[in-house]
């Protein structure tokens, strides 16, 4: 590989080009074996459409009689399947087009007399993949889970393109004195530290993919896609814990559906479930971002938010009036189905999430006695020896001690 002090630029080209192509392959494998990861597929065909670019550009010329940009072209279309393959990873919809337009841009440019050979159209094809860079840097950003390899992605990707594509291009067109002749085999070794870097992340990428989703799968409750009871008791514990550290109040909130028995009773336990996904959908459109709410069991719900009483009444409010709305039909059936909701507020700092809830429930019940659909809010006094028995039962996970104790207090 070394001649003269100088290293071989077709020996270097080669072994890029099968390592580009075994990096390929291997995503491709690994996409046969998890088909619901279809970004891999993508990723995968990238890297081999690069391998044939680089093939094509550094092969003799009488192997292979194409225009001179195809190879280019061809390299664009690999950052573009790229991007397209993080947006599908995310879940969001192929850009087919987009992955197609910077070589459309450069085919046509590369034909016109303003853009010959030299470093207009190296400066062209480095604008091209800046393009598709800092559209891959956006895409990762926007990703809302920021795990350490989500991070790790949105950092190290970008840097990897724009040091393997743009620096050395750059330096071809500005600074030729610098790297002479040795700019190819140079830009071959960056090209396998690219290729392995890029697979190092995706894997780590689709790694992290699969933690969150089984995450997701034990702390969702899977009827509503709320938290469950634990996964919910757990986060209002460690929002209790932030808020008290910096002298925030915090708010509870507890939602009893309305009469459901009777919906049940009239309607059939698949309607039923349809009303209690219609609250969960209702009431998370009706929170903040960072509002915590979750299923506790059956048709009780509960959600902890970091703010002031009065806050947490507008939310309250507007969970109510806008469930009401859209709980009055279900289809062609006339539902009329309400929520009643009690809140509970902690001005100090509080470790423990017991003495909120008690008060909250209080507040629950008070709300149904007074007539359902509506929101009360518990006063700062002790909640009463009911409310602590309810708030007892809910501890020890007994959902029908709850409506029994609820039930004779309402008789």
């Amino acid at each position: 590989m070394i001649e003269s002090g100088v290293l071989d630029v077709p020996t270097l080209a080669f072994v890029a080009i099968c390592i580009a192509a075994m990096m390929g392959l291997f995503l491709i494998f690994t996409w046969l074996q998890q088909r619901n990861v279809r970004a891999l597929a993508w990723w995968g065909s990238a890297y081999l459409i690069g391998a044939a670019s680089m093939a094509l550009w550094t092969a003799p010329t009488p192997l292979y009689r194409l225009p001179s940009d195809i190879p280019a072209a061809m390299m664009f279309i690999a950052c573009g399947m790229i991007w397209n393959g993080v947006r599908l990873f995310h879940g969001r919809r192929v850009l087919l087009l987009a992955s197609f337009a910077g070589a459309l841009v450069w085919l046509i440019a590369s034909r016109l007399p303003i853009f010959p050979e030299g470093p207009a159209r190296i400066v062209l094809g480095a604008l091209v993949i800046a393009v598709y860079t800092f559209a891959i840097a956006f895409e990762l950003q926007r990703e809302r889970r920021r795990s350490l390899y989500s991070r790790t992605s949105a950092l190290m990707v970008p840097c990897l393109h724009a040091g393997i594509f743009l620096m050395p291009l750059a330096m071809r067109a500005f600074l030729p004195e610098v790297l002479g002749a040795s700019w190819l085999e140079i830009f071959a070794l960056e090209t396998m530290i690219y290729a392995v870097g890029t697979a190092f992340i995706v894997m780590l990428m689709v790694k992290d993919h699969y933690v969150h989703v089984y995450r997701t799968a034990a702390n969702t409750d899977a009827l509503t896609g709320l938290l469950n009871r634990r996964a919910f008791l757990e986060s209002a514990r460690d929002l209790c814990v932030y808020q008290g550290k910096r002298d925030a109040p915090v708010t509870l909130m507890m939602f009893d559906l309305d009469h459901f028995k009777s919906v049940n009773d009239r309607f059939g336990h698949a309607v039923g479930d349809e009303v209690l996904q219609l609250f969960a959908q209702s009431a998370r459109t009706s929170m903040r971002a960072n509002d915590i709410i979750g299923r506790i069991g059956g048709e009780e719900f509960a959600a902890i938010v970091p703010g002031r009483l009065d806050i947490a009444m507008r939310i309250a409010e507007r969970i109510r009036a806008s469930f009401e709305t859209v709980g009055a039909r279900l289809g062609e059936r006339q539902i009329g189905a309400t929520v009643s909701i009690g809140l509970a507020s902690a001005c100090e700092p509080i470790m423990e999430i017991g003495p909120l809830l008690a008060h909250a429930d209080a507040a629950l019940y008070r709300a149904k006695n007074d007539g359902r659909n509506r929101v009360f809010a518990a006063s700062e006094e002790a909640p009463s020896e009911h409310a602590r028995l309810i708030a007892s039962a809910r501890n020890a996970n007994d959902s029908a001690a709850v409506v029994a104790l609820r039930r004779k207090t309402a008789a």
